[in-house]
């Protein structure tokens, strides 16, 4: 038998694809400066003066946080081989308990709340998905169709009659800890009016990392250098991306699939709850019906465009919640400004696939960069009815001409059942 399968092993290990390089640590900072380098030649170019200040870097963070955190559920997940759709459900559930802890415990008990009632989704999934064998795309739609229904009943039931609370909201929630960096926020402040090509822009960002953050925003931070940890540099992070490779070949070696699985998708729960939870004690500091608005589906997005790692999850969420708060800052006139860049972009990117023999890929960001740039120098603002749209069509252009290079773990999504290997 080994004579017989030897050749078709070594004729695997010719034609099997080179491995992609992996990016040295000095690309991230490099990539930093040059964005921002690119922000302030975009800022005198067109006039937009928000595009790199303080206000903008510290919304764009605070729309982002909950959706790197719905994402990061998925992540954990998807790299046990596990579909979450269901992501928007948890997030739903977090809202609630959050509030719910949060009004009667305090903020802190909030984030346990949230975090509580984002576990109770995960079970939810894990059982029907590994244990029962349900597809994992219906149990995570029925996930999120069950959820609304439960937190409006919950709503209803616990909140009304409360100062402040009804069927669709809660009382005024607790407001977290912000933070600052000592003896930043005056010389950075002023150095950003000042209006210095770059230095102005470097001194705007800083200001907005530095300045006036969550205390939930740094546990985010801590919660996605731990995911990297556990997952990458562990043997226990090993053997759960196992189960989402291969599961038959993991519990050839002893490793307990069932487990793991079941863990993965408990975590993402939790993880997602505490993106819900976000948004209630912090974005908004109060819970209301419909307040995820599909950043579920957002974070299973910007995981996919993170390419299922957790550095490029944190570029996807931070590109949406850089847009979002453009729109919602600047208007029409700030988003405006960034079509230009857009375009430009996508030049590069046309001419990076004409260039490696892609001419499909090339031609169709070509004409797109071509239609953005008609659309910039021919108007003067967005639309209103299309200003709501760009951090969509922002994030889905990007996934568009990412795809190429994005690779799922290879079990993901597969029904597995216990001893299937024997």
């Amino acid at each position: 038998m080994s004579a017989t399968l030897a050749p078709a092993a070594s004729d695997e290990v010719r034609t099997a694809p080179k491995r992609r390089r992996r990016l040295p640590i000095w690309f991230w900072p490099v990539a930093v400066v040059a964005g921002i380098f690119i922000l302030a030649v975009l800022r005198v170019v067109t006039g937009a003066n928000d595009l790199a200040s303080s206000g903008l870097i510290g919304a764009a963070i605070a729309l982002a946080v909950p959706i790197a955190l719905a994402g990061l559920g998925g992540l954990w997940s998807e790299r046990a081989g596990v579909v979450n759709i269901g992501l928007e459900g948890m997030m739903i559930l977090g809202t609630w308990g959050a509030a719910f802890f949060g009004y009667h415990m305090g903020a802190w008990m909030g984030i346990v709340g949230g975090m509580l009632c984002g576990i109770v989704g995960g079970l939810i999934h894990a059982l029907a998905t590994v244990t029962f064998g349900v597809d994992h795309i219906v149990s995570g739609v029925a996930l999120n169709i069950t959820a609304m229904g439960i937190a409006k009943y919950l709503a209803a039931r616990f909140f009304t009659g409360l100062p402040g609370g009804g069927v669709t909201q809660s009382p005024p929630l607790p407001a977290l800890p912000r933070l600052s960096v000592p003896g930043l926020a005056g010389p950075l402040g002023d150095l950003e009016q000042k209006r210095i090509f770059f230095v102005s822009d470097l001194a705007g960002v800083v200001r907005g990392l530095t300045t006036n953050i969550s205390a939930f925003t740094i546990i985010a931070v801590l919660l996605f250098i731990g995911t990297f940890y556990f997952l990458w540099r562990t043997p226990w992070g090993l053997r759960l991306r196992s189960c989402g490779e291969s599961p038959v070949a993991a519990e050839s070696l002893g490793v307990n699939v069932i487990k793991y699985k079941f863990l993965a998708v408990t975590t993402s729960g939790a993880l997602a709850g505490l993106g819900g939870a976000f948004l209630a004690l912090v974005a908004a500091n109060i819970y209301r019906d419909g307040q995820t608005g599909g950043r579920g589906y957002i974070g299973l997005a910007a995981m996919i465009f993170g390419n299922w790692r957790p550095g490029g999850l944190a570029a996807g969420s931070l590109l949406f919640g850089y847009t979002d708060a453009a729109r919602l800052r600047g208007g029409g006139q700030t988003v405006h400004a960034l079509l230009l860049a857009i375009a430009v972009l996508l030049l590069i990117v046309a001419a990076l696939q004409l260039r490696r023999g892609r001419r499909t890929q090339g031609y169709i960001a070509a004409i797109t960069a071509l239609v953005v740039g008609l659309v910039y120098f021919f108007t003067d603002t967005i639309p209103g009815e299309l200003l709501g749209a760009t951090p969509h069509i922002t994030t889905l252009l990007v996934l568009a001409f990412a795809a190429q290079r994005l690779r799922m773990p290879a079990a993901d999504g597969q029904i597995y059942r216990k001893g299937e290997g024997h």
